[in-house]
């Protein structure tokens, strides 16, 4: 086995079992050039769903029909800051214990990151970022909550973060001492698009809920430049919706 099968493949064991999209290590795949999204199906049999499958995300959010969608319900309680540069995006790795509740159905928390611009569009217009908070299920399904970023004012949160970045990439800080509260990267309105996806990086697996908050929460520029300074741009393009589905909440 060479080292970029092997690498590829432990790429996927990660963002599988441990479900953490962006965890998929190595430089053979990025976003730009040789090796960016294009290429991606093609780099090894095992990102062929980046290729072939038929529910990709992101996808540019329009046409969503309003229906009567259960509140998601977050229960997410306060975590030991640990950060990790993977070297496509900066992630937090989160605490057992924090939760969303949607419809009955009971996901964890396990990490969240970040992407420069917004992967999502809404009626074709990207965000200045987007944070993307990962859970999973009992059953080892995945639901992610898309929190869209603007321009325009300040998070406690992310200057906490960016605060205590690792001076390495693919090696994770645990920051003495400093806690996390991911409900603070949270709007005050909860309301949603709901849709069937996948993982946005490889290996592009599908069966991932998405639900994207309908409402922006603003940051700081300073602190958009700050991550634009480290990832210019680490965002998929929209895939095409193929007949799926589109709700919003009411």
């Amino acid at each position: 086995m060479n080292v970029v099968k092997a690498v590829a493949l432990t790429s996927v064991a990660m963002a599988l079992s441990s479900a953490i999209p962006a965890m998929a290590e190595g430089g053979h795949w990025g976003y730009t050039g040789h090796g960016g999204p294009k290429e991606w199906g093609g780099l090894d049999p095992a990102f062929a769903t980046c290729k072939l499958g038929k529910h990709q995300s992101p996808i540019d959010i329009h046409g969503a029909k309003a229906a009567d969608l259960p509140a998601i319900q977050f229960d997410y309680k306060p975590s030991p800051l640990k950060v990790i540069d993977n070297g496509h995006t900066i992630q937090v790795n989160y605490a057992p214990g924090s939760t969303i509740d949607v419809g009955g159905s009971k996901y964890e928390l396990l990490q969240f990151h970040f992407h420069h611009p917004s992967e999502e569009k809404v009626n074709g217009k990207p965000h200045a970022m987007v944070a993307h908070l990962v859970h999973k299920n009992a059953d080892g399904k995945l639901a992610v909550v898309a929190v869209l970023l603007d321009k325009g004012g300040s998070s406690e949160a992310i200057d906490a973060i960016w605060k205590n970045l690792p001076k390495e990439k693919e090696k994770e800080v645990a920051v003495a001492n400093v806690t996390i509260d991911a409900s603070k990267l949270l709007p005050a309105k909860r309301g949603y698009y709901a849709f069937e996806g996948s993982l946005t990086t490889p290996p592009c697996s599908e069966e991932v809920r998405w639900l994207v908050l309908k409402a922006p929460v603003k940051i700081g520029s300073e602190q958009v430049a700050a991550f634009g300074k480290l990832y210019p741009m680490n965002a998929r393009p929209t895939q095409p919706l193929n007949g799926r589905s589109l709700q919003a909440s009411k």
